[in-house]
């Protein structure tokens, strides 16, 4: 008999540890990236050099429960289409990388930083 209550623990904790891994919290930076993008390297030296103490959840959308955050974000969002990077944030998202997001960023980014 306690074989199986453990099992069943068990069974239960994978599935609230998967589901748990899936969600998206609001008061969290959640940086979406490929090793292969040039863009994200170009946005994780800009974010490193600009905002070295930032706490930011880094997700590889190549690893499996990666690529399933990175999908519900994109539903989050209602986008159609979704690329790296990818930076959810709270309310707000900022898809790809350039001046005009590295401005966003810097906008976005103020509520989560600790003073």
């Amino acid at each position: 008999m306690k074989k199986y209550i453990w099992t069943l623990f068990i069974l239960i904790g994978i599935i609230c540890g998967c589901d748990s891994q899936t969600k998206i919290d609001n008061d969290k930076i959640y940086f979406f990236f490929y090793d292969g993008c040039p863009y994200c390297h170009h946005a994780m030296e800009y974010i490193n050099k600009k905002y070295p103490d930032l706490k930011m959840t880094k997700v590889d959308v190549y690893q499996a429960q990666g690529y399933k955050l990175f999908e519900t974000c994109g539903k989050k969002f209602n986008l159609q289409s979704i690329g790296t990077p990818l930076f959810c944030m709270g309310d707000k998202y900022i898809m790809g990388w350039s001046k005009n997001n590295e401005r966003k960023f810097d906008r976005f980014v103020k509520p989560f930083i600790k003073e």
